[in-house]
């Protein structure tokens, strides 16, 4: 995952937390759910960032392991 896409997530997940704050300060339910819906999309982000992480780390280990040197 790069430098940008790590700050990307981050921001959403804070701006998702800013938003439900906000809600519940305000008595706003329909806001809060938009902050924790914001932060769930977030986190599903990163878990697909991670996960393509790892079967590129996986894939670059097996390619590695077969090679002729």
């Amino acid at each position: 995952m790069s430098l940008g896409d790590k700050f990307g997530h981050k921001a959403d997940e804070l701006g998702g937390k800013a938003k439900e704050a906000a809600g519940r300060a305000t008595g706003d339910e329909e806001l809060t759910g938009e902050g924790q819906n914001d932060q769930a999309k977030a986190g599903v982000k990163k878990a697909a960032e991670d996960i393509k992480d790892s079967v590129g780390e996986a894939g670059d280990k097996l390619k590695n392991a077969f090679k002729k040197d």
